[in-house]
């Protein structure tokens, strides 16, 4: 045995150094990357499985997918599908793509500073699941991986293992020390360090254990040691409980971690991560399109002018961009895509004012990390022309913005004084949160430059504003119900109870009238849980609780789908009814959310009825959703991709992958193409594959996503079996695709179906809102109404209007039709047309008023000027139907009589007394229009505003004579 796993590994290290060159130091990141992962297969048993995608599956409290673990989180869990891939695992190894940006762990705020830090990077690791190696294999698998394959000296190596942790009445890990030892590491190169160092953890609660890590001496034995971390090896043995606590996990599971850069550094003989040639490529492209210095490496003080520091800042956020945008999160203004928002705009930052690198550089670094990175991620080369176009996209604006930030700050600068800080409200407009989207450290940066302070506590208190401004618009979170965690899904495993079959929720049928039945299931209850988890075996009247059974016909939550409601009676006693709020699956067994209306207990048999017209709705919904998904890739093209669904009785949600927003005409194509197949009343085909056989589908829809095996598959008018034949285009005419959900047996029953709204999420996923049968029957009616009074609305702005009075009423018809417009449940396309010709309309109505308007001030001003030929003062009353009219008479005047000043007061029918006033041309400084108008409008009680030359308030007077006089007198004593 001995003897097999040396020859093994003299071929791997062999293999690895035969690659591209003889010297050890020239091995390529690529050759490390395979060995890594062909050892584990190939030498102990692991099954490779792909990088999932940075977006993260199905976990809201991931901003991007930073640990290989992410994607095996169900398993650690015990939540993961007992028929899916995954739940077979034992052992897995890959590498994974992370990002380490915003959030918890991020690293961003680093890049740059010094020589290792990167917000993308990769992490070869290596599994094992439920038991099926631990600590002593763990240790002698990395051990001799490092020295037999990678040829890394064993006296460069130290171990650190977890010293215990007392508070928590935690051990030392003296098993993993004496496996080192056993291994052959000194003593002296064995250290323990505390929790902080050597005790991992998910997250506030979860799985968690001591962990080891292996550390590289950079030093080499010349002077004191100089360790970084190379390798860390988990043990999950523990669960963080809410209280704080922890408890023995019922199976125990091995999680490591190998950052692929760090390792490449060691192997490379280098110093820096960006030294290797995962990163020499992108700094040399950098050095020949900027023409700056080479890259010489400098930190600190030594980076003169900080361009080493703009090297690695340009050359990591590339990569990151790019591998981002292969996975389909795209820069936006919220979550995740802001941060990649922030990322592109710090890289073009540094390019731009420190790289001075042209216009559209960036995007021309793209092809680099291809060619770097494509052949370990396929969909980097895929999707290599859209990562290039977006991150153009993204650079062009971002430089129109700088140069408009310029021109704002410079004119705010203007009006400051020598001691005053610049407004938070400008930065606040300026920054990435307002309208032009600059980093707020470039925008403090490009006022440190001038000498200027920003109001930090300003923005601080406009940022909490804002936060408190957004949270009652977003989304309503999903109530999280009732959960089995990982303890309770572990004692129905060690019970032997199997998965629930919850195959029932699939049994309807269609009846010839059109109407469904749905049958009754009868079912046995197997255990009863509390609202804290615990495992009862009785609960009484009015205790909420969750009740798992061994068979149920009500379909929990899943893919997209909203759970049942329903009731269930206990068998025998049908005059009781407990209603069901909801089901949820987690590990295979569907827990059913009730509250008792009396006693219920473990043996009980029931029967479960789900709420039909519910049931219905979201099969109408669902059946919608992929004609939808068909119908936008029949009308953009093939490469539409789906990027996530929620269906629910009264709406379906469609988040869809676009190279730009819908237009008008292409939403009302897309509704036109399903309405077709809902008219043809298709049949909907169903039914259960292996998984495999449908890999090779050309067209098939599917999402990134853990499917069960075998899998359902659903087809619109063609069979399954058709579909999935290996020279069937069915795919690619028709929907097919993987899903859970209920459906319709034939599409007639949708009746109807409308987009009712859609928005960009960001740039490059289009969010959208539709209706289905009466509902979308209803919004068709409703668009028609608006139709027919968008039109009157025209016709009676085309008569004309007599006086202002009448034009303004028509104009506020304009913007109160506007607003229905906006917010009614009607076509999108047809309120995308409906919002065009009422902007039209309502330019033509304030064109129509300002004419108006001009036109009684013209009269106006003709009166006063025969009345006061000559005069220096005019002080009177006018009839004027509103302040605007009363300024423009006030300005007509002065302009044809530059030498006099004018204080008009215009009485309205409300009771209120409006106020207009210009000063000549060469009065004395003291004498304002602001301070005028503040005197006349103060007598009546008001409030004025202006200028130092014009104008204007109101008040309130029974006594015009003594406004009048007031004004007189105040203009008498500053003439």
């Amino acid at each position: 045995m001995a003897a097999s796993v040396a020859a093994a590994a003299v071929r791997l290290r062999r293999a690895l150094q035969r690659s591209l060159s003889t010297a050890p130091s020239a091995v390529p990141a690529a050759a490390v990357r395979d060995a890594f992962l062909t050892f584990f297969r190939d030498r102990h048993g692991h099954q490779l499985v792909p990088s999932a995608s940075v977006r993260p599956r199905g976990d809201p409290s991931l901003l991007f997918v930073n640990a290989g673990m992410n994607q095996f989180k169900p398993v650690f869990l015990g939540t993961v599908d007992p028929r899916s891939e995954m739940a077979g695992f034992r052992r897995v190894a890959n590498s994974q793509k992370c990002v380490r940006a915003g959030g918890r762990h991020s690293d961003l705020e680093d890049v740059g500073r010094d020589l290792s830090h990167h917000t993308f990077f990769e992490m070869l690791g290596n599994w094992a699941f439920g038991g099926e190696y631990f600590k002593e294999e763990a240790c002698s698998m990395a051990w001799e991986l490092l020295t037999q394959v990678y040829g890394i000296p064993e006296n460069r190596l130290w171990v650190s293992y977890f010293a215990g942790d007392p508070k928590a009445g935690l051990d030392p890990d003296l098993e993993s020390r004496d496996i080192w030892l056993s291994l052959g590491v000194p003593a002296s190169r064995v250290l323990s360090f505390g929790p902080q160092e050597n005790f991992w953890e998910m997250g506030d609660t979860g799985p968690c254990g001591p962990c080891t890590e292996i550390h590289y001496d950079l030093a080499g034995g010349a002077g004191a040691p100089q360790l970084v971390e190379l390798w860390n090896l988990v043990f999950m043995q523990h669960n963080r409980e809410a209280d704080g606590s922890l408890l023995p996990l019922p199976q125990r599971h091995v999680d490591t971690g190998m950052g692929l850069e760090r390792l490449v550094a060691v192997l490379q003989g280098r110093r820096s991560t960006y030294d290797t040639d995962l990163f020499t490529p992108l700094l040399d492209a950098i050095h020949q399109g900027c023409g700056v210095p080479p890259y010489l490496g400098r930190v600190g003080v030594a980076d003169e002018g900080r361009i080493d520091t703009a090297y690695r800042v340009v050359a990591d956020h590339v990569r990151t961009l790019s591998v981002c945008i292969a996975d389909g999160v795209f820069p936006g203004m919220s979550g995740a895509p802001l941060i990649l928002r922030r990322i592109l705009r710090r890289a073009v930052r540094f390019s731009m004012e420190i790289l001075r690198a042209p216009p559209g550089f960036l995007s021309s670094l793209v092809p680099v990390v291809v060619e770097t990175l494509g052949d370990a991620y396929p969909e980097l080369r895929k999707n290599s022309a859209q990562i290039a176009e977006l991150v153009a996209e993204g650079e062009a604006a971002f430089l129109g913005s700088l140069q408009r930030g310029r021109r704002i700050i410079e004119r705010t600068l203007r009006r400051l004084g020598p001691s005053d800080v610049f407004p938070a409200e400008v930065a606040w407009s300026l920054s990435l949160a307002g309208n032009l989207g600059l980093p707020l450290d470039l925008l403090e940066l490009m006022l440190e430059e001038k000498g200027v302070r920003l109001d930090s506590a300003g923005l601080q208190r406009l940022v909490q504003e804002e936060a408190q401004h957004r949270a009652p618009q977003a989304e309503p979170a999903a109530e999280q119900g009732l959960q089995l965690d990982v303890h309770a899904l572990a004692e129905l495993q060690r019970r032997g109870v199997p998965p629930t079959d919850d195959s029932p929720k699939y049994d309807y049928s269609l009846r010839p009238n059109g109407d469904y039945e749905f049958g009754t299931c009868e079912a046995r209850v197997l255990q009863l849980y509390t609202e804290d988890g615990t495992a009862v075996d009785c609960v009484g009247e009015g205790q909420r609780c969750g009740l798992l059974l061994d068979r149920t016909n009500f379909y929990a939550e899943q893919g997209g789908q909203a759970s049942d409601r329903g009731y269930l009676v206990q068998v025998g006693q049908q005059d009781v009814l407990f209603p069901v709020a909801r089901a949820q699956v987690c590990g295979g067994f569907v827990l059913h959310e009730l509250t008792a209306p009396e006693c219920l207990q473990v043996g009980d048999q029931v029967q479960l009825h789900v709420d039909e017209a519910w049931r219905l709705g979201c099969m109408q919904k669902h059946t919608a959703t992929h004609l939808l998904n068909w119908a936008l890739r029949q009308t953009l093209g093939p490469g539409t991709e789906q990027r996530g669904s929620h269906v629910r009785p009264e709406r379906l949600r469609f988040d869809v992958a676009t190279q730009a927003p819908l237009t008008a005409e292409q939403l009302r194509t897309v509704e036109a193409t399903v309405l077709e197949a809902v008219e043809r009343d298709e049949a909907v085909y169903v039914e259960e594959v292996a998984l495999a056989l449908t890999t090779r589908v050309p067209g098939l829809r599917s999402l990134d996503e853990v499917y069960p095996d075998p899998v359902r598959v659903v087809s619109v008018g063609v069979p399954v079996a058709h579909a999935l034949e290996p020279a069937s285009q069915a795919a690619l005419r028709t929907s097919v695709e993987l899903c859970c959900g209920t459906h319709l047996l034939r599409t007639g029953a949708v009746g109807d179906l409308i987009i009712t709204g859609e928005r960009q999420l960001t740039k490059g996923t289009t969010r959208l809102l539709a209706v289905t049968g009466e509902q979308a029957q209803q919004a068709r009616e409703v668009g028609q109404n608006l139709v027919q009074e968008v039109e009157a609305a025209a016709e009676r702005l085309s008569r004309g209007s007599r006086s202002v009075a009448e034009a303004r009423r028509l104009s506020k018809d304009v913007g109160r039709l506007t607003d229905t417009v906006d917010t009614a449940v009607m076509p999108q396309w047809q309120r995308r047309q409906l919002q065009t010709t009422l902007k039209g309309l309502q330019r033509r109505a304030n064109t129509a008023i300002r004419k108006l308007e001009k036109g009684q001030a013209a009269r106006r001003t003709q009166e006063l000027l025969e009345r006061y030929p000559g005069a220096p003062l005019i002080v009177d009353t006018v009839s004027a139907e509103s302040l605007s009219v009363l300024v423009k008479v006030v300005r007509q005047l002065c302009e044809q009589a530059p030498s006099t000043s004018v204080l008009l007061l215009s009485p309205q029918p409300v009771g209120s007394v409006l106020c207009a006033c210009q000063v000549a041309q060469g009065t004395t400084p003291t004498f304002t229009a602001e301070a005028w108008a503040l005197a006349v409008c103060g007598h009546m009680g008001g409030k004025a505003w202006g200028s130092r030359v014009l104008a204007q308030g109101i008040g309130s007077t029974a006594d015009l004579e003594a406004a009048l006089h007031t004004a007189r007198a105040y203009a008498l004593t500053q003439l």
